[in-house]
């Protein structure tokens, strides 16, 4: 069995630097908005930890998947369940 610093994680050393660098290497599925459902309530922005959703000109939520790193945190509060995760394309 690896020790835990033997297995390669990545790490953010410097509090809200992630918004200067992409990590959308670090997850395996990803935020996908149905737009059908989605209100543009910004639910999903005020819970997401990276600097990853926004408003678009039009006034649609998007979604910067250079800055996603998957989490899942704006599937799981967002109140119409407007956004699913799915497998990111290998």
């Amino acid at each position: 069995m690896k020790r835990r610093s033997e297995i390669l994680m990545p790490v953010v050393f410097e509090v809200g630097n992630t918004a200067e660098r992409s990590v959308a290497n670090w997850r395996d599925s990803k935020p996908v908005i149905e737009r059908r459902l989605c209100t543009n309530c910004l639910i999903c922005w005020i819970y997401c930890p990276e600097p990853a959703i926004f408003m678009d000109e039009g006034g649609l939520v998007q979604i910067d998947y250079e800055h996603c790193k998957g989490c899942g945190i704006c599937a799981e509060e967002c109140p119409r369940k407007a956004i699913k995760m799915v497998m990111e394309d290998v």
